[in-house]
């Protein structure tokens, strides 16, 4: 099946990138083979190779042998739900050698390229709320102007109840890995190349281990503040009744705080109308603590939402870094040989990370 970019999954693990007409096509088989040369040790290439998808050679189907795919690692395929992004980086999306009809064409296409240093090519988003997918295609990242793209691209982290901000963190520090790959390099310069993002969708619940709650003060774990002044504490057994009018939750809490769990939130039956019902089980096997959340379809527009927000959707420090995030440098037709930075690139990445670290700062 096609995904979002138009590539044919192949059901070893793998992605089959048609090679496009020449000189792109070629021109993106050589940037793959000079980099995963066996034989390479270039310490700056065999860096480059963590920022790009893992390159298996190129192969054709046995009935059309003209037909050349490059194989490529499917960055999608360890995860559930997959959220991707698809993000064309640089100041100019034409290469130096681009004709000035094709010039005309690239810039009429999005003017602000030069300004803004990067275009949304597109998005899927899975929303737990629903448990679908919004997709958005290359007229919605065209149509994004400088006022509006922070909100643009914080669509791309919202899982329909929350801004997953510990994504937003874990990008942030991908992108700044490969900003630093860039800002030590001289030798290639990409224009039309693209940043693929990816994360999961579906909540996991996580389980965080502490021996005991000084050690969770010390790492300043947010304590969950409710409406009112309500402390809603970690412990051994939490009940969240239910949504009085007001939207103020009242929680039962009993004492004794041995351990510490983060709760993810993962939306439900619908079946429960009146009730958010907060169930903390303990399972058999050595004391891991289990979270799930009901939450009534009627709740999502009144004022229980920020309360559960404020609950769930700040996850201690050591969520974030671990966050299941991937970035990965893809599409190679327009990349040259130079012997200057590729500061059109790297104005591109310093502009997007301001623009993450806003959307994280809010």
């Amino acid at each position: 099946n096609a995904s979002l970019l138009g590539i044919l999954q192949h059901p070893d693990g793998t992605v089959l990138k048609q090679l496009q007409p020449p000189p792109r096509g070629p021109r993106e088989q050589e940037f793959y083979n000079k980099v995963y040369d066996s034989n390479c040790c270039d310490s700056i290439l065999l860096e480059l190779r963590e920022y790009l998808p893992k390159y298996f050679g190129v192969w054709s189907p046995p009935t059309t042998p003209n037909d050349t795919y490059l194989k490529l690692e499917d960055v999608t395929r360890k995860f559930n739900k997959p959220c991707i992004m698809d993000v064309k980086i640089g100041q100019k999306s034409y290469d130096p050698y681009a004709s000035a009809e094709k010039i005309q064409q690239q810039v009429s296409k999005y003017p602000l390229m030069e300004e803004i240093g990067f275009l949304v090519l597109g998005m899927r988003v899975y929303h737990v709320s629903s448990d679908s997918y919004e997709t958005q295609n290359q007229h919605y990242g065209r149509s994004l102007t400088k006022e509006t793209v922070k909100d643009g691209i914080s669509k791309f982290f919202h899982s329909g109840y929350c801004l997953r901000k510990d994504v937003v963190a874990a990008s942030i520090q991908k992108v700044e890995k490969i900003l630093e790959w860039f800002e030590g390099q001289t030798q290639l310069n990409f224009y039309a190349s693209s940043l693929l993002f990816v994360y999961e969708g579906s909540y996991q619940v996580t389980t965080v281990r502490l021996s005991d709650v000084t050690l969770a003060e010390k790492r300043r774990v947010p304590k969950g503040l409710l409406s009112g002044g309500d402390v809603l504490e970690y412990n051994n057994n939490i009940n969240v009744i239910n949504s009085t009018e007001n939207g103020k939750i009242e929680a039962s809490v009993s004492k004794g705080l041995s351990k510490f769990y983060a709760l993810h939130k993962k939306a439900c039956s619908k079946r429960h109308h009146s009730q958010l019902s907060l169930k903390v089980e303990n399972s058999e096997q050595d004391n891991v603590w289990k979270a799930t959340t009901c939450i009534a379809q009627e709740h999502l527009n009144g004022n229980v939402l920020p309360q559960l927000e404020k609950v769930f959707c700040h996850m201690p420090a050591e969520t974030k870094e671990s966050a299941n995030v991937e970035v990965r440098m893809i599409d190679f037709a327009h990349v040259f040989p130079s012997n200057t930075r590729d500061e059109g690139y790297i104005y591109g990445l310093k502009n997007l990370i301001t623009v993450l670290q806003n959307i994280l700062d809010n």
